[in-house]
C-alpha cells in the first residue's frame, strides 16, 4: 500500500509550494487506494506558532484535502526519539561529542582558511577517555566516511553522493536532549509506514543524512520524489508579490478551491494538452514520475483563467453560498439567478464577482463627473423622466425583457438612438459607465429602486447644471 505524507513546520504560513507538495502526495495516495498522513513537525519549540498550525489545518479543510487517521505531532513523540537515540548509543552507532562551540568555530575558521569543506573532524568518534567537565554533549551519529550514498528518485532518477564530499558525523540530538530534524523525520516516516516521500527538491541535500539514519536503525528506505521549485516569470524564487503567500489569502482574493488545486497540479505536471482537471481526473491521471525535472513558472494569468472557468461552471446556488464569505447575501431566488447569470461570465474571482454584485445592489451616492458631463447633456433629463413615467405606469415588471421593452418604447416614441437613453440611465443606476445590461440591473434592483435612482440622478445632475 502506498503511504504518503505532508509534514509542514508550524513556524509560518502554508505557502503555495508546500500546498502543491501536499496535493501531489494526496493524489498519489488516493490513486493507489493508500493513505495520506498529515504530520505537524513542531519540535522547534522556540519558533513554533499555534496560529500557524491552526492556519495549516484551516487550509486543508477549505481545500477538501482530507488526511487519513489522526494528525501526528512530533512534539508528542519525544519518548520515541529518546528510545532510538539510546539504541544507537548502545549499539555503538552514535556517540557523545563534547566539542565546545568555541572549538567548533575555530575548526571551521581553520578549514575555511585552508579552503576545505567545513565539517566536524570526528575527534570524539572513538573517544574513550575522561569527558571534559562542564560540557553537555551532543549526540552524533557515525556516518560513513567513504563510499556511495544512492538516492533513488522518481523525478530526477538515481542520484549518487560520495560520503566524503557531503557527510560528517552529524548531530542527531542537541545538548539539551532535543532531537534534530533529519533524525526525527527518518524515524517518523519509518514508524508511520511512509514508503513514498514527495517533497520539494530543496530537501534533496537532507536525503543522504536521512538515509544514514534509516540504515543505522535497520529501517527500509522509502522511494523519494524531489519536486523542482516554483519560480516567478523571471526564473527566480517566488516572493510574496509573485504569489508565495499564505494559502488562505487565496480564499480572501476570491479563488475557489477547485481553481487553485487545478492550477497547482499543472505547476510541474501535465497530461497532454489538458488544462481543466476535476479532482477525480487528477487522482486517476496523476503519477509523480511524470513531474517535470525543471522548475515550473507561476503564472497569475493562468490562475485567473482557471478561476473564471470554474465560476462560469458553478451553479448559482453554490455561488451564492460561496459569496457569503464576501459579505454578500442573495435571498431572492429569481434575482439571484438573473444577477449571477449576468455577472459570472465577467468575473475572474469570487471577490470580483461579489464586488460587481454589490455595485448593482448598492444605491450610488455619487456620479462619475466626466461621464455625467457626457451623459447628461441635451435632452437626457427629459428622456429619463419619460422612461421613469413609463416605468411608473407599468405594473410590477420583473424580467429583464420587460425592462428592455420599456427602453425600446422610449427609443421609438422619442426617435432616439439607444445611447441617448443608455448612457444617462446607466449613470443613474450605477453611478458610472460599464457593467452588465441595463435590463438586468433593473430586474435585479426592481421597479421602486430603479425609479429612486433615476430621481436621485436627475436631482444631482440638475443641481450641477
Amino acid at each position: 500500500m502506498v503511504v504518503t505524507r505532508f509534514a509542514p513546520s508550524p513556524t509560518g504560513y502554508l505557502h503555495i509550494g508546500g500546498l502543491r507538495t501536499a496535493l501531489f502526495s494526496y493524489l498519489w495516495a488516493k490513486k493507489n487506494n493508500g493513505k495520506f498522513v498529515l504530520r505537524i513537525e513542531d519540535t522547534d519549540k522556540a519558533r513554533n506558532s499555534e496560529e500557524a498550525a491552526e492556519a495549516i489545518l484551516k487550509a486543508f479543510e477549505w481545500l477538501g484535502l482530507e488526511h487519513d487517521g489522526e494528525i501526528e505531532y512530533q512534539s508528542k513523540r519525544d519518548d520515541i526519539y529518546a528510545k532510538y537515540i539510546k539504541q544507537l548509543l548502545d549499539e555503538g552507532k552514535a556517540y557523545k561529542c563534547y566539542m565546545s562551540r568555541e572549538e567548533l568555530d575555530a575548526l571551521r575558521e581553520e578549514q575555511m582558511a585552508n579552503k576545505q569543506r567545513t565539517k566536524y573532524d570526528g575527534r570524539y568518534r572513538d573517544f574513550d577517555g575522561t569527558p571534559p567537565e562542564g560540557v553537555e554533549p551532543v549526540i552524533r551519529i557515525k556516518a560513513p566516511l567513504t563510499g556511495e550514498i544512492l538516492v533513488r528518485d522518481g523525478v530526477k532518477g538515481d542520484i549518487s553522493f560520495q560520503a566524503e564530499d557531503i557527510l560528517d558525523d552529524f548531530v542527531i540530538a542537541r545538548a539539551d536532549g532535543s532531537p534534530t530534524y533529519n533524525f526525527v523525520v527518518a524515524i517518523d516516516d519509518a514508524l508511520m509506514g511512509i514508503n513514498e516521500v514527495i517533497r520539494g527538491d530543496d530537501h534533496l541535500s537532507n536525503t543522504p543524512k536521512q538515509i544514514v539514519v534509516y540504515e543505522a536503525l535497520g529501517f527500509e528506505v522509502p522511494k523519494f520524489y524531489h519536486v523542482p521549485m516554483i519560480h516567478n516569470s523571471e526564473g527566480k524564487k517566488l516572493s510574496k508579490r509573485d504569489g508565495a503567500t499564505d494559502v488562505m489569502a487565496y480564499k480572501e482574493m476570491g479563488y475557489t478551491p477547485a481553481a487553485l488545486l487545478n492550477f497547482l497540479v499543472r505547476l510541474g505536471w501535465s497530461h497532454g494538452d489538458q488544462e481543466i482537471f476535476s479532482m477525480e481526473e487528477m487522482i486517476h491521471l496523476f503519477n509523480p514520475e511524470d513531474i517535470n525535472k525543471s522548475a515550473s513558472i507561476y503564472n497569475t494569468e493562468k490562475l485567473d483563467w482557471l478561476s473564471s472557468h470554474y465560476i462560469k461552471n458553478t451553479s448559482n446556488d453554490e455561488l451564492a453560498e460561496l459569496l457569503t464569505d464576501y459579505d454578500l447575501v442573495l435571498t431572492s431566488h429569481d434575482k439571484k439567478e438573473i444577477l449571477l447569470d449576468a455577472l459570472k461570465e465577467r468575473a475572474k474571482t469570487l471577490a470580483e464577482l461579489a464586488n460587481m454584485a454589490k455595485e448593482i445592489l448598492t444605491t450610488p451616492t455619487s456620479f462619475d463627473e466626466k461621464a455625467a458631463k457626457k451623459a447628461f447633456k441635451g435632452d437626457a433629463i427629459t428622456i429619463l423622466n419619460t422612461f421613469g413615467a413609463k416605468l411608473s405606469a407599468t405594473e410590477n415588471p420583473h424580467l429583464p425583457a420587460e425592462y428592455h421593452h420599456l427602453m425600446e418604447d422610449v427609443i421609438n416614441e422619442m426617435e432616439i438612438g439607444f445611447g441617448k437613453i443608455g448612457q444617462p440611465l446607466r449613470l443613474a443606476l450605477l453611478g458610472k459607465m460599464g457593467g452588465p445590461g441595463l435590463d438586468v440591473v433593473m430586474s435585479v434592483i426592481g421597479k421602486t429602486e430603479t425609479m429612486l435612482r433615476i430621481a436621485n440622478a436627475i436631482t444631482a445632475n440638475t443641481n450641477n447644471d
